[in-house]
């Protein structure tokens, strides 16, 4: 019987999620995709993690299938551009949901295996804009910027069960949300413009946003928990 380790990745379909199914796969781990899109390799569990009852079924769903969760990346997102005095709180809310609601409805599903294992790992993927701020995106920095703040308490209350809990804040990464901002003129400039602003002179790729989470998830990351790595070719520190 194999004695790898499980993981669940949700927004696994596409973008940074998608990277970071394949790099955890790669690393060994069994890997199973909750995405509201069937996941394009591996399995995948069609689910909107916003739905409770949904994310409970998918969560049985892998465990009948890979066995028990040890490992969850919340990577599930939707981004948002609208003026604050226009932003109406249906938007809003949809906003939170996902980026913040769908965070709490996954830990909470999965965490009984690793509350009875002793042993877990955690990732929050949140947002670089939480660090200052974006015009027009209200709702979805406040989202991110909850997220963080979740993450730190939960690593206080879980750690000494062997739970780690950790938010990586991405940078400005190469995914097809970022490609679709650009195009719909949202982003401040360019693309190329962004990477003339960023010290490493170009933009961030899923791959690196999945790196970090494949060192988060692993046994030598087990003294690292509560921390918000930025990964964003220096453009905050």
């Amino acid at each position: 019987m194999s004695t790898a380790k499980t993981a669940v990745v949700t927004g696994g379909a596409s973008g940074i999620g998608r990277a970071i199914a394949r790099r955890l796969a790669a690393d060994g781990l069994k890997v199973a995709v909750l995405d509201l899109s069937p996941a394009q390799e591996g399995y995948g569990v069609t689910v909107d993690v916003t739905d409770r009852a949904q994310v409970d079924k998918a969560m049985d769903a892998v465990r009948e299938r890979l066995g028990p969760i040890q490992v969850l990346v919340n990577a599930a997102g939707k981004d948002g551009f609208t003026r604050f005095g226009k932003l109406s709180f249906e938007d809003w809310q949809r906003v939170v949901d996902i980026n913040l609601n769908g965070v709490f409805h996954c830990v909470q599903s999965a965490l009984p295996d690793m509350w009875d294992a002793r042993w877990g790992r955690i990732v929050n993927i949140s947002s670089s804009s939480t660090h200052a701020g974006q015009p027009f995106m209200a709702h979805y920095v406040a989202a991110k910027s909850a997220v963080n703040g979740l993450t730190k308490s939960l690593a206080l209350e879980l750690g000494p069960r062997g739970i780690t809990v950790n938010a990586i804040p991405p940078g400005f990464i190469d995914t097809p949300m970022l490609r679709t901002a650009e195009r719909n003129q949202q982003l401040g400039g360019t693309i190329e413009d962004h990477i003339a602003r960023t010290p490493v002179r170009r933009v961030g790729r899923p791959e690196d946003i999945a790196a970090t989470c494949s060192f988060l998830v692993s046994e030598e990351a087990g003294y690292l928990t509560g921390q918000i790595i930025g990964v964003n070719g220096g453009r905050n520190t």
